[in-house]
């Protein structure tokens, strides 16, 4: 493993985003227990509470997949993606990073109707690697003045 991904688990677990995301596994994901991954991540595959509903998602050091942990595994892509979430996680001081990333996701919508396009952790994370398509600002219209 190289050091940076050896330093970014050693931040997710002292930060306690990486123990979120085992917790989050525990009560949400059936099946086996979180498999070990490329970079120091792990992937808790059967994900199956409401929120977020995303096919895939990061908290930490984990990355939960709605499907089967092993197909995230065959794409190598997503993988680094959800990999830049990880090192996001370090960077934002852990779970302080849920409450930017909601507000960032808002934002984004309230600019193109979608959560990612202008969500700069989902940009700075690859939004081609992520399985996003880019889209648009929205056209906003002015109301014509009397």
């Amino acid at each position: 493993m190289k050091p940076a991904h050896r330093l970014r688990q050693i931040v997710n677990a002292v930060n306690l985003s990486t123990p979120l995301g085992l917790l989050l596994a525990a009560a949400g994901a059936r099946g086996p227990r979180p498999a070990g991954a490329p970079a120091g991540l792990l992937v808790a595959g059967g994900y199956r509470l409401p929120l977020p509903a995303a096919p895939a998602f990061t908290v930490g050091n984990v990355i939960l997949v709605r499907g089967d942990a092993a197909g995230l595994l065959d794409r190598p892509a997503l993988l680094r993606h959800e990999g830049r979430h990880a090192t996001q996680y370090a960077f934002c001081l852990g779970p302080v990073m849920i409450p930017l990333y909601l507000a960032a996701a808002g934002a984004s919508f309230a600019l193109c109707g979608d959560y990612s396009s202008y969500n700069p952790f989902e940009r700075l994370a690859g939004l081609d690697d992520g399985g996003y398509v880019r889209r648009p600002l929205r056209r906003f219209r002015r109301s014509p003045t009397s």
